[in-house]
């Protein structure tokens, strides 16, 4: 299997808009390259928008605990704990994402939001 022509392949999908067809993809990318963080992150992303919500957070704990600075990752994994009505859980990584990356507005608002969750 040529890897490199699969995640191409598996990136039209996903920006195609079919997210399910991306990770059948990239699971078997990701088997034979476990390190490869990029592959890893784009099958968290298409988890994560097919609502496939366990799977995209034991990716995403994965970049996480290979890279604590990956900004991306923990705001992403930080959106999967709030769609899994984690708000508590979320609540760290989405603080440790807006203060790695403070600028980001969209890191800023998943923030706010899953404060006032929270502190309701």
């Amino acid at each position: 299997m040529d890897l490199l022509a699969e995640y191409r392949r598996a990136t039209l999908f996903f920006e195609a808009g079919d997210p399910t067809g991306a990770a059948r993809l990239l699971e078997p990318i990701v088997e034979a390259e476990p390190g490869n963080a990029a592959v890893r992150q784009l099958l968290a992303r298409a988890y994560f928008q097919s609502a496939q919500l366990n799977r995209a957070e034991e990716q995403l704990r994965e970049l996480v605990d290979r890279d604590p600075s990956d900004h991306y990752a923990h705001h992403v994994l930080g959106r999967t704990l709030e769609r899994l009505n984690r708000p508590a859980d979320a609540l760290r990584h989405l603080r440790i994402a807006a203060a790695m990356h403070h600028g980001n507005d969209d890191y800023q608002a998943a923030l706010r939001r899953v404060e006032t969750r929270v502190g309701r």
